[in-house]
């Protein structure tokens, strides 16, 4: 039995190594048919037919794919179409049908010079394209009426940061934002999100971000359409997504907010590339020659490469929070370095505060001596919620008390909340924090070595906010 479990993954590992290699020979042809159209030259239409496979392998296809019958740039399907190669390529990041939107929709196609940006902008060069990990990924709620029905559940990966920030910008709305007729308030309305309260709150945060990056005075919605918008130029790798693009423009934040939730189900649905779909939005809202001169000179781009993966600079993720791209945690511009010398060129931090704040806590970095500043401007937000980098994990806490940063006699015993996105995680975590005890340092005393070392970085994490604080996990089990 064992040997046949085997053999059937050995099966499945090679078919989809083929799938992999068709596709890939695929987009090879519609390049040099896009060259050959640009030049006037013609073409003639190859066809290959993809191995004969056995129908355990077609039937795991299917189950893993939301996407058949979808066409793409190429002429690629999902499925379906008879006659056609690919009807046995269940690609499942291929955008399904119902959600991609109609060209009667309106809105402007995305130009062959407008994607070679986007790509510029985001990897440095017009070659890379978002991995699977990346086109998977969208805006999943967990259960309503749950314990957590106010959470986004999210998977590793370089995606998760943008997904984490958004829930931020969630609770912003939950806790602050919304007209309840609910008697309740704190976590408790939390526990009470229905379907349509978690709709509203997603088209409430993404809106927000835009809008931020769009200096509060325009936004850009990104959505896929049904037909192609534009023919990628030479030297351009088409992804069969980006050349899809409808960009729609809106001049009120209100607007924004109506028109993503009418739309909501293309970032919130499966094989909808939610996430990639909000960040070109975001980009587009802050326009690319704003994010040229947000970004210095360490920083050109707002991805980069980490084991395999595309991960968020911190330029992104100043882009998210704060409306501005600006590759630095500090305050303000830098000019000098530390001897006091006048650097080559300004480095630029954070310029105001933001509804949502940040911390930083690494280890690794630490031992280095690497560890980033976190500036005031980011660590003392005007809402009680932070994103958290937690050893390059991100996760929020928050507190449903909007005057814990504005009066200080709030902040001597106070309760945070802790949820790290992962579907391990069944209820929010509550930790009581105590900045006057100051006994945490005297606490574990039979474990030698650093404090770093003796105490769970969610802690540690939290101390750069509340230096010397105590912190009770109320029962649960220290993690992170």
């Amino acid at each position: 039995m064992a040997q046949d479990t085997d053999d059937s993954e050995i099966l499945k590992r090679d078919a989809n190594s083929e799938v992999e290699e068709i596709l890939r020979q695929l987009d090879d042809l519609q390049r040099r048919r896009l060259v050959f159209d640009a030049r006037g030259l013609p073409t003639t239409k190859v066809t290959k037919r993809p191995p004969e496979r056995h129908k355990d392998e077609d039937a795991d296809d299917v189950s893993r794919s939301s996407s058949a019958g979808q066409p793409s740039c190429n002429g690629v399907s999902g499925g379906g179409g008879a006659g056609g190669p690919a009807q046995h390529l269940m690609v499942p990041y291929y955008v399904p049908r119902a959600l991609a939107v109609p060209l009667s929709l309106g809105g402007q196609p995305v130009s062959p010079e407008m994607a070679m940006n986007l790509r510029k902008i985001l990897f440095g060069n017009v070659f890379h394209v978002f991995n699977y990990e990346w086109k998977r990924s969208f805006f999943k709620f967990r259960e309503p009426y749950s314990d957590l029905s106010y959470a986004l559940e999210t998977e590793r990966g370089g995606a998760r940061a943008v997904q984490m920030v958004v829930q931020a910008n969630i609770l912003k709305y939950l806790l602050y934002s919304r007209k309840s007729d609910s008697a309740r308030c704190g976590l408790q309305s939390l526990e009470e999100v229905d379907d349509k309260g978690q709709e509203q709150a997603l088209a409430s945060a993404l809106a927000d971000i835009m809008w931020a990056a769009g200096d509060e005075q325009a936004a850009t919605v990104a959505l896929v359409a049904s037909e192609c918008c534009s023919t990628p130029l030479l030297d351009y790798k088409p992804d069969n997504f980006t050349e899809r693009l409808q960009l729609f423009h809106f001049g009120r934040r209100e607007d924004t907010q109506k028109f993503i939730y009418d739309h909501v189900q293309c970032f919130k649905e499966e094989g909808s590339h939610g996430v990639i779909l909000f960040l070109y939005g975001l980009i587009l809202s802050r326009s690319i020659d704003r994010l040229r001169k947000d970004l210095d000179k360490s920083t050109t781009h707002l991805l980069q490469q980490s084991l395999g993966n595309f991960v968020c600079r911190q330029a992104l993720l100043n882009l998210l929070l704060t409306g501005r791209a600006n590759p630095n945690v500090f305050n303000g511009t830098l000019l000098y370095d530390d001897n006091g010398d006048l650097m080559d060129y300004p480095l630029h931090g954070v310029l105001a505060r933001s509804d949502v704040g940040y911390l930083h806590w690494s280890r690794e970095q630490l031992q280095q001596g690497k560890l980033p500043a976190v500036g005031s401007m980011l660590k003392t937000p005007k809402l009680p919620i932070w994103v958290c980098c937690i050893n390059d994990t991100y996760s929020v806490i928050f507190s449903p008390n909007r005057s814990l940063l504005s009066d200080w006699k709030m902040e001597h015993l106070f309760h945070l909340y802790f949820y790290n996105g992962q579907s391990s995680q069944t209820s929010t975590a509550q930790l009581t924090i105590d900045t006057h005890s100051h006994h945490w340092e005297v606490q574990r005393s039979d474990v030698q070595g650093d404090p770093e070392k003796r105490f769970p970085s969610v802690e540690m994490t939290i101390r750069t906010k509340w230096e010397g604080a105590a912190i009770d996990w109320n029962g649960t089990v220290p993690f992170f």
